[in-house]
């Protein structure tokens, strides 16, 4: 049993560490994107703002839905009921 919550904290910390990573790359790779259109047509800026925003919330978003899922696996682990049972 202590293995089956020693994998699972191992697998929730990886979730997380690599859900941060890709979301640092993700977004330094978006924001230098942008500053590279914005100073080549400065006239779009506005427009490529807004697209930069969206595309940053859904970059945000799946940062989120990892956290949840390892959240999940921590506090309620689906494991522990099949050994219970």
């Amino acid at each position: 049993m202590e293995s089956i919550l020693a994998f699972t904290a191992l697998g929730v910390l990886l979730v997380l560490g690599l859900g941060a990573l890709g979301t640092a790359i993700g977004f330094g790779i978006l924001g230098g994107k942008f500053l590279e259109s914005s100073a080549r047509q400065p006239e779009l800026a506005p427009q490529l703002q807004i697209r930069m925003f969206i595309v940053a919330g859904l970059i945000d978003a799946v940062t989120m839905i990892g956290i949840g899922i390892g959240m999940w696996f921590t506090f309620a682990s689906p494991f522990l009921a099949t050994l219970a049972g």
